[in-house]
């Protein structure tokens, strides 16, 4: 969420930066909040103007009562009365425009950097750089659903009738896989200085609509029925919200936390469940990192942060890409981002694993996460996340570029540890 007094000052700059993410539906929302902002301001002013003329009133009436007129001195105060009623219902309706207010800014997307590519969708992402070089062996690969099924590691068929589409059940070596590369990611993330964390997999609606856009809570969250509880789709969501309200000292800042959870996605609006596969489901789990740091910080923890998800993914054999988000493309509450995109050997092309993001302060503002300064000074903090790694989806890349001819699957040296010193996985 922007700052009103920017928005106000800024005004053709705001739109602006609406027009470059295309949403010009949006554009009224700027004159909207001016023009509630200035009555508000009217209204504050009014009270203002009452408060000093009450506290005048109230020094004569002490006036009045020590000479002893107190037939005028209750005269003014019935005048009291009536001024406190007044600013009564100036603070009861500068309440409820500030309510309006606030609404409509939660609308009006975070401004992007300056270097953000502009476009209108994904497809105007741009290929920025590539780490590892791709391959394509000389032998077919199979579907990532039947590899995993030649090690009798995948069970949609049972999963859909227990849960539905977009479940699975992973069983046996694949199982322990997915175990592994999760274990793996956080120690990595460990190893970085990230303290390890396992958050509350349900947060309220005021948390929710803290850490994302309305637009994307009605597409993502799924709510539990009868309380103000939302099932997590990321662990960025309570990880950010455990901060709420907080007035953080400068000096413990940057915080860097990477965390667990599972994952609930209803995926509306998005390209569609896969029937077969898990690229795209309801259900996964995932190892996060967040940071909180000073604004000046923030952009040096972004290009930290996206390194790390290349770094992971070279250590386990894994060729990817960066891939620079354009305006379009970026949730409303981001000021950049990149996807990390690993290799498919089977589609000969690039598919998304992780997503790192500068949020600035806008959940900053939305939850009220600020920091001291060593002058005193409060200032709201800037929060930024990346994917460590999410599998079943990371697992398509790992068991694609790491499959052998005869069917087995090779093991990388830093994970043979967490598979309890295996050095590959066999067909069954």
């Amino acid at each position: 969420m922007l700052d009103r007094k920017f928005v106000r000052e800024n005004k053709e700059l705001v739109k602006e930066n609406i027009k470059k993410k295309f949403q010009d539906h949006k554009l009224h929302l700027v004159d909207e909040v001016i023009e509630l902002d200035e009555n508000v301001r009217k209204l504050k002013l009014e009270g203002d103007n009452l408060r000093q003329e009450r506290n005048e009133i109230s020094n004569q009436i002490g006036l009045l009562m020590r000479e002893k007129k107190q037939e005028e001195g209750n005269a003014l105060k019935q005048k009291v009365v009536e001024i406190n009623q007044k600013l009564e219902n100036i603070e009861e309706e500068e309440s409820k425009l500030n309510d309006e207010i606030t609404e409509k800014m939660m609308m009006i997307p975070n401004m992007i950097a300056e270097d953000v590519p502009i476009g209108e969708d994904d497809s105007k992402n741009v290929d920025e750089a590539h780490f590892g070089d791709p391959v394509v062996p000389n032998f077919e690969i199979p579907y990532h659903a039947d590899i995993m099924a030649s090690f009798n590691g995948i069970d949609k068929d049972a999963a859909s009738k227990v849960s539905g589409t977009g479940f699975y059940y992973l069983m046996g070596d694949i199982a322990r896989l997915h175990s592994a590369v999760l274990a793996y990611a956080r120690d990595f993330m460990i190893d970085k200085g990230f303290t390890y964390c396992i958050p509350p997999f349900m947060i309220h609606g005021d948390a929710v609509n803290g850490v994302m856009s309305f637009e994307e809570k009605e597409n993502m969250m799924y709510k539990i029925e009868g309380e103000d509880l939302y099932l997590i789709g990321t662990s960025e969501h309570s990880m950010i919200a455990k901060f709420k309200d907080q007035i953080l000292k400068e000096s413990e800042l940057p915080i860097t936390m990477t965390s667990y959870s599972p994952c609930f996605r209803k995926e509306i609006g998005s390209h569609g469940i896969e029937e077969r596969g898990v690229y795209r489901i309801h259900q996964f789990e995932k190892q996060e990192m967040i940071v909180i740091c000073k604004p000046e910080d923030s952009d040096e923890w972004y290009d930290k942060m996206w390194q790390y998800s290349v770094e992971l993914f070279r250590s386990l054999d894994i060729p990817v890409r960066k891939l620079v988000c354009c305006s379009g493309d970026l949730a409303d509450l981001k000021y950049r981002s990149c996807d990390i995109e690993a290799w498919s050997p089977r589609q000969q092309k690039y598919f998304e694993v992780c997503s790192c993001s500068n949020l600035t302060d806008a959940q900053a503002r939305r939850l009220s996460i600020k920091y001291k300064k060593e002058n005193g000074e409060k200032e709201y903090a800037h929060t930024l996340n990346n994917t460590v790694i999410a599998p079943p989806r990371m697992l398509i890349a790992f068991l694609e570029n790491n499959l052998q001819e005869d069917g087995s699957v090779k093991i990388p040296k830093v994970l043979q540890p967490y598979m309890g010193g295996k050095e590959k996985i066999e067909k069954k």
